[in-house]
């Protein structure tokens, strides 16, 4: 393999085997269904899982919140309710925000408020997670021994929707724990506020490192490591 190969599997070797404790991943981006896979084998690793991103209406309409407009994917609400289920099994805390920002369109011109997360508005839909939320996931990532970032708080590109990713990166590029940050959307984010430098480990792997945490093992690497035949 190339050095960058080697760099991707040696820090997520440190995470899926001896990660400093405790380890606190953070998911977030649209669809909680790109990521129930990877959900499903971080609740056997992590302390707390931390959920942002349009993903949490899911979990929080599951849950029986009331969610606006938001980006809710029904059909996978028996998922996220057996997710749900798991956790408290494993003694594990699937940390959900405590308020969003919403508005009634996405624009940077648009009027927003914060909103009780269970209690959304029929006219309006979750953008962000809310400012205390970002507090309090920043309390979270402080005190971590290990970090796993992967996806957006809410519609960063797109201010004021932006502030919640720019906490959670802040807080990340902060602490001192080990640090690694997957998938496109959380490396942008970093890139974006010059933060990319100040973390352990900025994958550019994609979807195959969320396929490495998922599986515990890439058919790739697998080859790498099999005898010689000759």
């Amino acid at each position: 393999m190339g050095l960058l190969v080697a760099d991707e599997v040696k820090a997520f070797r440190r995470l899926l085997e001896d990660p400093p404790r405790p380890f606190v991943g953070i998911i977030g981006g649209a669809k909680v269904s790109d990521k129930l896979g990877v959900i499903d084998a971080l609740l056997d690793r992590v302390d707390r899982l931390l959920v942002g991103g349009a993903m949490m209406f899911t979990f929080l309409e599951a849950r029986g919140g009331k969610v606006g407009r938001s980006l809710v994917e029904e059909d996978r609400i028996p998922d996220v309710e057996s997710a749900g289920e798991r956790a408290r099994a494993l003694g594990k805390e699937i940390v959900l925000p405590v308020d969003v920002v919403c508005a009634a369109e996405i624009s940077s011109d648009a009027e927003t408020f914060v909103c009780d997360p269970a209690e959304i508005p029929d006219d309006l839909m979750g953008l962000d997670i809310g400012p205390e939320t970002t507090r309090r996931f920043a309390e979270e990532i402080a005190a971590a021994g290990s970090v796993l970032w992967n996806g957006p708080m809410g519609v960063f590109e797109t201010p004021p929707f932006d502030a919640g990713t720019k906490g959670v990166a802040e807080a990340f590029a902060s602490t001192p724990a080990f640090t690694v940050a997957g998938g496109g959307d959380s490396a942008a984010a970093l890139r974006q506020m010059g933060l990319d430098g100040r973390v352990d480990h900025l994958s550019t792997g994609g979807g195959a490192s969320l396929e490495l945490i998922e599986r515990g093992d890439l058919p790739g690497l697998e080859a790498l490591r099999a005898p010689d035949p000759a």
